[in-house]
């Protein structure tokens, strides 16, 4: 039973508590400071109450009976003053690091180089992460590389969605026809895991995604391989991709081999801005062409015209580093 507990969970890489980022690690920092507070009311009482016990029991003869009792300044400053003092300190640090690691705040590296900008579409149930300074696209897979700031901009076209990837930036929500960011920074190469935990139906426990921390050169080199071995996304494919299922009901449904990486290399104008904007045409969505809909039907679907004003979000992220 003892070498059980030794062996680490299947997961244990992807948490906080083993950080690949700054952004993590500043929140386990946080979550250690909390405890060390919390344990400064906590430890007293559990160190005074046997202590108490032991003074005032029933064989101490020693012990003053003052039956008349009822008031102490000393005993007030105690009990007031001490969880005053935690819990403004504990106020103050909450503050401190929500203004820290508030999820749009640009993170900058000590290279100054501009962010990565990947686009995030949920979908029932898979991630489709989009490279726009590239041209390029993934299911399931998340590359970075180490020491280049990453910004998220993220929206669902299905029901809202929970991103997370513990290890590297904690959670926001996604919604569809809604953009939310996400900034955070490798520090360091690895692999981790990032999930949807906003349950979302039958396969919501395999939503998840593979998160690779790499090297300037493997990052690249990997940008190459997959502009070079790619598959084109057509926007009659993307509809099928959406279609609720796996990774590998979709491997399936666009006749992709088992095995093979869903990578694509040819992706339709302004992509993400089209999926948002199909929440924004002043008409209801058809149930058959809305993939979160039971009924959806990947052929009635179409991704619609950009009648929206579309934000360069990379470009507004380089202005706000300056």
């Amino acid at each position: 039973m003892s070498l059980l507990l030794l062996i680490p969970p299947a997961n244990a890489s992807a948490t906080f508590l083993a950080p690949l980022g700054s952004v993590a690690e500043a929140q386990r920092s946080h979550l250690i400071w909390v405890i060390v507070l919390t344990l400064g009311a906590i430890v007293p009482v559990l160190i005074a109450t046997p202590l108490i016990l032991w003074r005032y029991r029933y064989q101490n003869k020693k012990a003053k009976y003052l039956p008349s009792w009822a008031f102490s300044i000393k005993l007030e400053y105690v009990l007031w003053g001490l969880p005053s003092i935690i819990v403004t300190a504990l106020a103050f640090k909450l503050w401190h690091s929500v203004a820290e690691l508030a999820p749009y705040r640009p993170i900058e590296s000590q290279e100054n180089v501009a962010p990565l900008c990947v686009q995030v579409v949920g979908l029932n149930w898979k991630w489709l992460f989009i490279y726009p300074q590239y041209n390029i696209a993934t299911v399931n897979a998340l590359n970075l590389p180490v020491g280049r700031p990453v910004s998220l901009q993220l929206t669902t076209d299905t029901v809202m969605q929970s991103f997370r990837i513990s290890a590297l930036a904690g959670q926001i929500y996604a919604m569809p026809g809604m953009t939310t960011q996400l900034n955070f920074i490798a520090s360091k190469k690895g692999e981790t895991l990032g999930e949807n935990t906003q349950y979302n139906g039958d396969k919501f426990a395999e939503q998840r995604f593979a998160v690779k921390a790499l090297s300037t050169a493997d990052f690249q080199q990997w940008v190459s391989q997959v502009k070079d071995t790619g598959n084109q996304l057509t926007a009659e494919n993307y509809h099928i991709l959406a279609k609720p299922g796996n990774a590998a009901l979709a491997r399936k449904q666009l006749d992709l081999k088992n095995n093979e990486a869903l990578n694509f290399n040819a992706l339709p104008a302004h992509l993400f801005h089209r999926i948002v904007n199909r929440y924004h045409t002043h008409s209801a969505v058809p149930d058959t062409a809305q993939p979160g809909s039971p009924t959806y039907e990947a052929e009635r679907a179409s991704l619609p015209s950009l009648d929206l004003p579309m934000t360069n979000f990379c470009t507004q992220m380089k202005k706000e580093l300056q």
